[in-house]
């Protein structure tokens, strides 16, 4: 086994999956609305699209990091790694561009960009956002997400080349 390993996953894995995977969260997201009969919202797809950049996100940060992190481990090891690693990215990623949104509907009464005051606005808008976000759009990701999050965690760990097993 001489040469050089490589680290990370193909550019069309990447890639191909973080659409696959942004898409994926839009589906987990629109089927608990549809679940709770609340998906006729007029801010519908602007709250997809926050699932969608979440989860497209999460994965070009979580896959490369999980296979690097589990490089000559056992398959248990890599699927709890792709597993941990896919969840709390998407969740994470997910809350920012929440917060990013919240933030920005408020930035009109804010003051202006680079002053203490609006370096207070800004992280105290996010966390509201973020703790909005975990309280209430964490719930989305259920009942779908979880066998979803398990399905791809487990073919990510089984599907990995063996040279860096």
């Amino acid at each position: 086994m001489g040469g050089r390993v490589p680290i990370f996953p193909s550019l069309a894995l990447c890639l191909g999956g973080a659409v696959a995977w942004g898409l994926l969260m839009v589906a987990c997201a629109f089927l608990s609305l549809h679940m709770e009969g609340r998906d006729a919202n007029f801010h519908l797809v602007k709250l997809l699209l926050i699932y969608f950049a979440g989860g497209l996100c999460a994965w070009l940060i979580a896959l490369p990091l999980a296979r690097f992190l589990t490089r000559r481990r056992g398959t248990e090891t890599r699927f709890a790694a792709h597993f941990a690693l896919l969840s709390l990215a998407t969740v994470a990623l997910t809350a920012f561009w929440f917060a990013m949104d919240y933030r920005l509907f408020y930035a009109r009464w804010h003051q202006p960009f680079g002053t203490r005051v609006w370096v207070y606005q800004f992280l105290f808008t996010s966390a509201g956002a973020t703790y909005q976000f975990f309280v209430m759009g964490l719930r989305l990701y259920l009942p779908v997400g979880l066998p979803i999050l398990a399905g791809a965690s487990l073919w990510l760990a089984l599907s990995m080349p063996r040279r860096m097993r």
